[in-house]
C-alpha cells in the first residue's frame, strides 16, 4: 500500500490527543453480559513514515486510571487479584512491524502488562488526516484486538456455582485515537 492510496496522508510524528481519544474494553461478566470500561490516562506517539509500512507506535496506559463506572469494581481490578497497580502501574505497547490488510493495516507489537510481555496484533483503520482550526494537523486511527488476561499472568477465576466464571478471560480492546502532528518532526 502506498501513501497515494491513503487520502491526505501526512508523514510525521504525532502525539495522541487524550481529550479526543478513547481506550476502552469489554469483558464477559457472569457468562451472560459484557462489562465495558476505559482508561482515562494514556500517552502515545505515532510515527507515520513516508512508506506507511515503516510506521511505528509506542503507547503507555496508566492502569490506575481504569473506569468501569463502578468504583468498588475499579478498586478490585487495581488490586493484586488483577492489575496489581502498586507493582505494575502501567501497560505499554511498542510496535514491531506494520503490514497491509485489505483496506486497513495490522500493527504487530509487544504488549507489556502485569510484568509479562506478549506479541499482540492490532487491526488498524486509518480514518484520515486534516488541518485543524488552530493551524495544526490532525490524524485519526481506529484499532481493535483481543487478548487473554491469563496470558499476562492475571489468572483469578472466581468460579460460579452453576458453572462458568464471574469475569471472562478474553478482553476485547477498542482504540479511537486522534493525534496531533508535531510540526518540528514533520
Amino acid at each position: 500500500m502506498t501513501t497515494t492510496e491513503i487520502p491526505g496522508y501526512v508523514a510525521g510524528t504525532w502525539t495522541m490527543d487524550p481529550v479526543h481519544s478513547d481506550i476502552s474494553f469489554t469483558v464477559r461478566h457472569m457468562m451472560v453480559s459484557k462489562v465495558r470500561g476505559r482508561f482515562t490516562t494514556a500517552t502515545a506517539t505515532i510515527v507515520t513514515a513516508a512508506n506507511p509500512l515503516e510506521s511505528s507506535v509506542t503507547a503507555q496506559i496508566d492502569l490506575g486510571s481504569i473506569d468501569t463506572r463502578n468504583e468498588q469494581r475499579d478498586g478490585h481490578i487495581r488490586s493484586a487479584d488483577f492489575f496489581e497497580v502498586e507493582k505494575y502501574p502501567a501497560m505499554t505497547y511498542r510496535s514491531t512491524g506494520v503490514r497491509a490488510d485489505g483496506d486497513g493495516f495490522v500493527v504487530s507489537g509487544e504488549l507489556s502488562l502485569h510484568g509479562v510481555i506478549r506479541p499482540v496484533d492490532l487491526a488498524v483503520e486509518v480514518n484520515g488526516f486534516t488541518a485543524d482550526p488552530y493551524g495544526g494537523t490532525r490524524a485519526g486511527f481506529s484499532a481493535t484486538t483481543k487478548i487473554r488476561r491469563s496470558d499476562f499472568g492475571i489468572t483469578i477465576t472466581m468460579p460460579m456455582d452453576g458453572g462458568g466464571v464471574v469475569v471472562g478471560d478474553e478482553i476485547t480492546v477498542s482504540l479511537e485515537i486522534e493525534a496531533v502532528l508535531d510540526p518540528a518532526a514533520a
